[in-house]
C-alpha cells in the first residue's frame, strides 16, 4: 500500500517503514505526528483518488530527527553593472517515517481553540456623590526646578590632540566631559580616561595621557615631543 499526502506544503508518495525528508516540522524529535490531507491510496489495483482529500484518511509518522540539508549557493550578476552576490543557503528539514497507512475511519485532530476573552462585567451600582473638597487658591504657582546646567570644562580649552595617542574625537569626547585642559587632563587618573572614551571605537590606551598632559600645562615642550617620537599611539 502507498500513499500521496501533503506534508508541510510538498506531496509525497510514501509507503510504510519508508523515511521522508521534509520541511522543518515543529513537532519534537521522537513524537508521532498524523497528516490527513491524503490525495490518492493505492492498495494493489484498487486505487482511491481523492477530491481533493480522502475523507477518513491518515497517514502516521514519527520524527526521527530535525537536521539541515545541503548547502546550496545562490549566485547573481548584472551585466556591465559591476554587480555581483554570492549566498549559501542551508533548508531546514525533519527526517519522519511513515509507521501507518489508514484508508478510512480516522479521526482528524481537532484544532485548538483560543480562549476566548472574556469582557469585564461593568458595575451598575452608582456611588453616591461625595463633596469636592474646596483647595485654597495658591498666590503663586512654585516655579518649576530648573536642571542642573552641565559641567563645563573651567578654564580656557587647550587642543588636547597635541596629546600622542588623542585624535579629534577623543578631544572632543574628553571636552564634553569636562576634561578640556592638559591641565585637567593631568590630573585625570588612566582608568577614569578609558570609561570616559569608552564609546569611541579603537584600541586606545591612556596610560601616558596624563603625563604627557602635565609636561604640556609646564610647557616642556621639547622634552615632549622627544618622548612622544617614542611612542606608538600613546603606548610606551
Amino acid at each position: 500500500m502507498y500513499a500521496i499526502v501533503e506534508i508541510a506544503g510538498q506531496q509525497f508518495k510514501v509507503a510504510k517503514d519508508q523515511k521522508v525528508f521534509v520541511h522543518r516540522l515543529s513537532t519534537d524529535e521522537g513524537k508521532k505526528v498524523a497528516f490527513d490531507n491524503v490525495l490518492l491510496i493505492g492498495d494493489g489495483n484498487n486505487v482511491t483518488i481523492g477530491a481533493p482529500a480522502i475523507d477518513g484518511a491518515q497517514v502516521g509518522a514519527k520524527v526521527v530527527r530535525h537536521l539541515k540539508g545541503d548547502k546550496v549557493i545562490v549566485f547573481k550578476k548584472k551585466r556591465r553593472k559591476g554587480y555581483r552576490k554570492k549566498n549559501g543557503h542551508r533548508q531546514s528539514l525533519s527526517e519522519i517515517v511513515i509507521e501507518s497507512i489508514v484508508a478510512s475511519g480516522a479521526k482528524k485532530a481537532a484544532p485548538k481553540k483560543e480562549a476566548k476573552k472574556v469582557a469585564p462585567v461593568k458595575e451598575t451600582t452608582k456611588a453616591e456623590p461625595k463633596a469636592k473638597a474646596v483647595a485654597p487658591k495658591k498666590e503663586a504657582a512654585e516655579p518649576a526646578a530648573k536642571k542642573a546646567p552641565a559641567k563645563k570644562a573651567s578654564g580656557k580649552a587647550d587642543d588636547l590632540k597635541k596629546i600622542e595617542g588623542i585624535g579629534p574625537k577623543i578631544a572632543q569626547t574628553l571636552t564634553d566631559a569636562g576634561v578640556a585642559t592638559f591641565a585637567e587632563l593631568a590630573k585625570t587618573a588612566p582608568a577614569k580616561i578609558s570609561e570616559i572614551i569608552a564609546g569611541v571605537r579603537g584600541n586606545h590606551i591612556p596610560d601616558t595621557w596624563p603625563k604627557q598632559a602635565e609636561m604640556a600645562a609646564a610647557g616642556k615642550w621639547d622634552e615632549l615631543k622627544k618622548w612622544q617620537d617614542e611612542l606608538d599611539g600613546g603606548k610606551a
